[in-house]
């Protein structure tokens, strides 16, 4: 089953980042409609960027999220492993019978490529910040996108039924 947490929790800190540099809103609401992912996964994903001081929100009507610091500081990594947690990159089969030589030695052997996968992707990650990720969007961008709609959170509610 593919893990859609990384991805959809960058686009988020992106986007709460980019309306920061635009002086707009950001809520949950719009992260949702803009990503056009379920409310309630975005909500779900802003646990744990709030616990590690991602992001910050604020509570009511006049409430938005903010990054919890400057874009600058927060790397690709701190954001892959505030939402994927302790999850592996690749989990080894368990407890394989061990028949011969292959299925005596692959689970060590497996897990030990693993890491090092992971390890090497946790790097390249450490190495690039929100404020980078931003920067790189804006000097390849090749769309044209529509600017986000100043919508209230009833229009919004409206558009996804």
């Amino acid at each position: 089953m593919l893990d859609y947490r990384f991805p959809t929790a960058l686009q988020m800190v992106l986007s709460v980042a980019m309306a920061e540099q635009l002086g707009k809103r950001s809520t949950s609401a719009i992260l949702a409609y803009g990503l056009e992912a379920n409310p309630s996964f975005i909500r779900k994903l802003m646990v744990p960027l709030t616990r590690d001081g991602i992001i910050v929100s604020t509570l009511g009507r006049t409430g938005s999220i903010h990054l919890g610091r400057p874009a600058a500081e927060i790397t690709l990594r701190d954001i892959y492993t505030s939402v994927i947690e302790d999850k592996k990159l690749w989990a080894s089969r368990p407890d394989v019978a061990p028949r011969c030589l292959v299925s005596a030695n692959l689970c060590w052997y497996f897990k030990s490529i693993a890491e090092e996968a992971e390890e090497a992707s946790l790097k390249v990650l450490e190495t690039r910040t929100v404020a980078d990720a931003l920067a790189e969007l804006n000097k390849h961008d090749t769309t044209s996108c529509d600017e986000l709609p100043d919508l209230e959170i009833e229009d919004l509610c409206k558009k996804s039924r």
